[in-house]
């Protein structure tokens, strides 16, 4: 298979590097010029004012920007949340929410609970009463949630999309090592509009979030690679750059060779998702590859940033050095897929229901 990118998937590459180019910020404040950019609009529809690109732009879109480590609400925006509202939400109300993303609105998706990592049975609840649906739960590492307009919430019947100002829901800011925050959401009898319940749109969002969430850790590791490879060509030790070090090049080969794996299963993921037309075959091959890429990034990214930072001599780990954002946005994602452990169990249990 050829996984050459498009000259869609081009141009949106060449823009994040020009923005990235041209502005020194690589936290929020960067937002505002992706929203000047038109970036935000890739994957709206025509009719919202968008360029109706899918998974695969995208998917880009958030490599780049994960190749220089900023932390902007793009991954939980575009990869989570989006996605799922354009296929579910009636015209009406996407009308209002979707043109919003194109000025800068974020959005985010609670996919964790309580000792439940992207969970595929809700304890949180929705209860239709009459032309409104009430909210009950408790979603933990929802990541934008105090900066978010709407969060796409997972219940017991379907995806409910709930406005941050809603009387009933409670959000808790959570500790973070790095520059992407996160929180705790507790939902008391949260109403919204019936029309706002996306229902069986689970399955959908977790094959999204976990194509993106690939997508970021790729641009991550293949940003780290770069760092890491220009410090040991500079860095010199007894009059050599540390690159002439045979013990040196053969762990730097490791995280290239980490690197392209990576990149392999996080393309072929989002390749096969985007080519999804419904067929059970293709699906269920495609939930093969979204498992293996959840797992390698649970398993292998966490490691190979380790990796870089003993490569760095432990300068990285330094809150002001750039290596830093690497690793704590690394850390992050492979929290939020649950770790190592659990996506190897789930792996293991498809390799045995086959």
């Amino acid at each position: 298979m050829d996984f050459t990118r498009d000259e869609g998937q081009d141009a949106v590459a060449e823009v994040v590097v020009s923005v990235l180019e041209r502005e020194s910020a690589r936290d929020l404040d960067l937002w505002p010029k992706l929203v000047e950019s038109g970036l935000l609009s890739v994957a709206l529809p025509e009719r919202f004012g968008g360029d109706d690109m899918g998974l695969s732009e995208i998917a880009v879109l958030l490599t780049e920007l994960a190749t220089d480590a900023v932390a902007v609400p793009a991954l939980p925006t575009l990869g989570f949340a989006l996605p799922s509202l354009i296929a579910g939400l009636p015209d009406a109300v996407a009308a209002q929410v979707l043109p919003a993303v194109a000025g800068g609105a974020i959005l985010t998706a609670a996919l964790n609970e309580p000792g439940a990592p992207f969970v595929t049975a809700p304890a949180t609840t929705a209860v239709a009463d009459g032309d409104s649906v009430r909210i009950t739960g408790h979603k933990v590492a929802v990541p934008y949630a105090e900066q978010a307009r709407w969060l796409l919430v997972p219940t017991d019947t379907g995806l409910a999309l709930v406005e941050r100002e809603a009387d009933g829901l409670t959000i808790t800011a959570s500790p973070v090592s790095g520059g992407m925050p996160e929180a705790t959401v507790r939902l008391s009898d949260v109403r919204i509009p019936a029309d706002h319940l996306i229902p069986d749109g689970l399955p959908d969002l977790h094959r999204v979030a976990v194509a993106a969430i690939g997508a970021v850790a790729d641009g991550l590791l293949k940003g780290a690679l770069t760092l890491t490879a220009q410090h040991l060509r500079t860095r010199h030790q007894f009059n050599r750059p540390l690159a002439e070090f045979q013990a040196v090049a053969q762990q730097i080969a490791d995280v290239y060779v980490v690197s392209r794996t990576l990149h392999a299963a996080a393309v072929s993921a989002s390749w096969a998702l985007s080519l999804s037309d419904g067929d059970a075959a293709h699906r269920a091959r495609t939930d093969d590859d979204l498992d293996v890429l959840a797992y390698t990034v649970a398993s292998e990214l966490p490691a190979a940033m380790q990796k870089c930072h003993h490569l760095h001599g432990g300068i990285g780990v330094d809150v002001t050095h750039s290596m830093h954002r690497y690793y704590s946005q690394a850390k992050d994602i492979a929290r939020w897929l649950g770790g190592a452990s659990f996506r190897l169990d789930r792996l293991g249990a498809r390799c045995s229901s086959i």
